[in-house]
Formats: structure tokens, C-alpha cells, sequence
């Protein structure tokens, strides 16, 4: 039978309280007008707070996040580049709605192009964007479910590239958000842009809707939405000291309560809550005897940086266990999994992760595992 030795190889906390912990008073979620809504840490992934983060809602011009999503990855395929010129077809100069005037028949660049969809939200950039890379926005919209899929966007679906209504183009809070992560640690060049405030083209200067880049001087995007049916949209990410925070609200009321609302989120996630990253990947947390190898001991870390966020002050009385398989028998590969590490606030678990080896171990000689052997009938 598998046994576990229960090792407690350190403490994050030295209190005269021992193990008692301390109340923390963290307030109800702000009462939050909209249809949906969710609060995350970019590096933990926990939610702070949320409604109907999985409901099925229309995103609206927060599609465009997936469209230069599609589109930053295959510019870092070599398919397409900024200097790119697209030839403007008719179909993306009659888009309605949002637009950066792009001309018919004349060339733009992909950068440009760019630019006015993630600053503008120009409908027309998007659609000439759209037939650049696959021929036909149908196309593209195909190669949008695939990416959707892959990012584990779920319970989204897609029909178009730019958000325009439709019963069958529907996403959810949670999506969004994963969206929203995925373009900041994929593309972090690229996403520089959803930062910028303004961008002139043909003359005409057009302003980010996000007025939270004015407002906010942690906020550095995301994406703003609007239809009719979908309400007044915003996925915005703000980064302050170490914490980065994602926040997603979908349908209010106007522009002025998108913005209002996405602020108490972000508001109540810096101010009550703090995030850490306890251990880097790759790196050693302990060493484990190997029975019948060409070595004796073996480190022990994570394949994935570990970060936490908890309720703000209660670093310190964060406690770590770690539990190694009982016996640890050559031949070992590296990224094996021999264990689990466990961290805990208080009655609360936060995190469990697998703990592997960090370096192959071959099998020993007959001799080594003869002593070996003997060595174990008296364990």
C-alpha cells in the first residue's frame, strides 16, 4: 500500500499564537449594476468576486480581444507582418457601427489596421483584418472557435469578428476573463497597444473608449463594448505594484457605468487582497532519498511557478507541507511526480500541487542495490 511520509518543511509565519489565526474583515462584494461580472488575479487565477461568471451574454466589441488575439498569434507565426498592406474591400468599408474610415480600394497596414481596431474599434479595420489572414472573415471566424477552444473558452461561441448581434455569438464572464490572461501572457508586446490612448488616422483623431486609461493610473486595458442587446461592456486589467487584476463586466447601463463599476472591482480587489508568488519552477524545495540509484538523493520542486492571493496582511501566517512517497525507487525521470506540496491559511487550503523531480536518476549497480535491498528488509 502506498504510504505517504507528512513532512513540514517550513513555516511562513512565527506567531506567539502558534497556529491560531487572526480575523480577517474583508467586506461583501460591492454591489455591482450588471448583467454579469467577475474580479481575478492574472497570477493565481482566484476569483475575488463574480455573478454569473458562467452565464452565456453577448460580448459585443469584447470579440475584438479574440480577433487580435488570432491575429497576434499569427504574426508571431511569420504568416502575416506589420508592414502588411490590405487592400480594403467593400464589404469592410460598409460595416456599420464603430469605424476608423479606412477608404475602399485603398491600402492600409496590418499595424495601422491593428491600431484601429484595438484603439477605435473600428468594425472596418477588423473585417479587412479578418480577410488578410484568412481570405474571408468566415474563414477567420473559423480559425476564432479553434483559438476559443484551445484557451478553453468553453461555453463561447462565435460568428463574426467584430461582436456585431447575433443569437448564436454568445461568451461568458469566466471566458473572457481566461481570454483576457491569455492575450497579456502570450502577446505581451502586442497588448501595449490596448494602453494607448489615442490614434489618428486619415486625419481624423479617435479616442480609446476605455476612460478608465484616463481615470485609473494602475489600468493599462482592456477592451470596451457596446450593442444595444449587449449593454455597455468592459474587460479592463490593472497592475499595481506586484498584483495584476482582471475584471469583466457585461451589460450595464451606459458608458459612465461600465467604467464606475469595473472601478469598485478593481477598487476592492487592491485594497483587501494581496498576491505572492511562494515558489519559482524549476527550483529545488527538498530532497528525497532514492533507493537503487546511481545517486542517493533527488530535488524536488514544481514544473510551474506557484503565486497565491489572500486576504491582505496574512502573508506571514501562511503555512506549507509538503508529503513525498514513502519509497522512491530508481529509475526516475524528471517532471516524475513523487509528492505533493499543500498550503494553507488558517482551516483553509489555497493551493496543492504536484511535486516532481527536477533531474532524471539512472539505476544504480548490482551491488549498490544488493546493499539496497538488504537495507529495506529492515524499513
Amino acid at each position: 500500500m502506498r504510504r505517504f511520509l507528512s513532512l513540514i518543511v517550513f513555516s511562513l509565519f512565527i506567531t506567539g499564537l502558534g497556529n491560531s489565526l487572526a480575523a480577517t474583515l474583508i467586506p461583501a462584494t460591492p454591489k455591482i449594476k450588471a448583467k454579469g461580472y467577475l474580479l481575478i488575479d492574472f497570477d493565481s487565477g482566484r476569483v475575488l468576486a463574480e455573478k454569473k461568471s458562467t452565464q452565456r451574454m453577448e460580448p459585443a466589441s469584447l470579440t475584438k480581444m479574440l480577433t487580435s488575439y488570432v491575429i497576434a498569434n499569427e504574426l508571431a507565426s511569420g504568416n502575416i507582418s506589420l508592414d502588411d498592406e490590405v487592400r480594403v474591400s467593400e464589404k469592410a468599408w460598409r460595416m456599420p457601427g464603430s469605424r476608423m474610415f479606412i477608404e475602399v480600394g485603398k491600402k492600409v497596414s496590418v499595424e495601422d489596421l491593428l491600431k484601429g481596431m484595438i484603439i477605435q474599434s473600428g468594425n472596418d479595420a477588423t473585417v479587412a483584418l479578418a480577410e488578410h489572414v484568412a481570405g474571408s472573415e468566415d474563414a477567420f471566424v473559423s480559425l476564432m472557435n479553434q483559438h476559443a477552444a484551445e484557451l478553453g473558452m468553453l461555453d463561447s461561441h462565435f460568428v463574426n469578428s467584430t461582436g456585431l448581434p447575433n443569437k448564436d455569438h454568445y461568451t461568458t464572464p469566466r471566458d473572457l476573463a481566461k481570454l483576457a490572461v491569455a492575450l497579456i501572457r502570450d502577446f505581451p508586446e502586442h497588448y501595449d497597444w490596448y494602453s494607448e490612448k489615442k490614434f489618428v488616422y486619415n486625419n481624423i483623431s479617435q479616442y480609446n473608449r476605455n476612460r478608465l486609461l484616463w481615470r485609473n493610473k494602475y489600468v493599462d486595458g482592456i477592451k470596451t463594448g457596446h450593442t444595444e442587446s449587449a449593454g455597455y461592456c468592459l474587460v479592463a486589467s490593472a497592475k499595481r505594484d506586484n498584483m495584476r487584476l482582471i475584471s469583466v463586466v457585461l451589460g450595464t447601463r451606459s458608458d459612465k457605468a461600465r467604467n464606475n463599476e469595473t472601478q469598485k472591482l478593481l477598487t476592492y480587489g487592491f485594497r483587501f487582497f494581496e498576491t505572492h508568488k511562494l515558489y519559482k519552477a524549476d527550483e529545488p524545495l527538498t530532497t528525497a532519498h532514492v533507493w537503487k540509484g546511481a545517486k542517493e538523493e533527488l530535488p524536488l520542486g514544481l514544473a510551474e511557478d506557484l503565486y497565491l492571493t489572500i486576504p491582505k496582511g496574512q502573508y506571514k501566517k501562511l503555512v506549507a507541507n509538503m508529503n513525498l512517497n514513502a519509497r522512491i525507487t530508481a529509475p526516475i525521470k524528471k517532471g516524475q511526480v513523487l509528492g505533493t506540496v499543500n498550503v494553507s491559511l488558517g482551516d483553509e487550503q489555497y493551493a496543492s500541487r504536484e511535486l516532481v523531480a527536477l533531474t532524471d536518476i539512472e539505476s544504480g549497480g548490482l551491488i549498490s542495490n544488493l546493499i539496497d535491498e538488504v537495507k529495506l528488509l529492515f524499513e
